[in-house]
């Protein structure tokens, strides 16, 4: 598995349990034991913090973009994998580097990783929000991202 891929999955699945836990615990020591357990020797650990970090730093924002982008899935009420897969592609996609992760590739990743750990259908629903989203954007940095 592709470090980058690792580095996400980790990252999606210190988000589920951060999120299904209430968000009670302390997440740098959840993504700190998940990088343990399933990354060990993984090189590239600044990418799995830069994306943590990233989402719970942008995290209210992007809560906001998936309610007023999927607006018949109440966040409490959607698919705990497909609200968390949401929240790192959306980061991903409005926050990332735009040369190292093009939003493509963000959308493209984030449907894998759905396809992996979520239900029969969040491959689709995954594809459909974020590419939404990325229709939405100003069409300057959509024409940007492109390049």
């Amino acid at each position: 598995m592709a470090s980058r891929h690792l580095s996400r999955s980790i990252v999606m699945q210190s988000l589920y349990e951060w999120d299904f836990g209430g968000k009670e615990s302390d997440f740098k020591k959840i993504v700190e034991r998940n990088i343990g357990e399933f990354g060990p020797g993984l090189k590239e650990q600044e990418f799995v913090w830069q994306l943590a970090e990233g989402v719970r730093k942008h995290w209210d924002g992007i809560n906001k973009i998936i309610s007023i982008t999927a607006p018949q899935w109440p966040l409490e009420q959607m698919n705990i994998v497909d609200r968390n897969v949401l929240r790192l592609g959306l980061f991903e996609l409005l926050h990332g580097n735009k040369e190292e992760v093009p939003p493509k590739v963000a959308i493209n990743e984030a449907i894998e990783l759905a396809k992996t750990f979520g239900g029969e259908t969040s491959g689709k629903f995954i594809n459909g929000v974020l590419g939404t989203v990325y229709k939405n954007l100003e069409p300057n940095e959509a024409k940007e991202t492109e390049k």
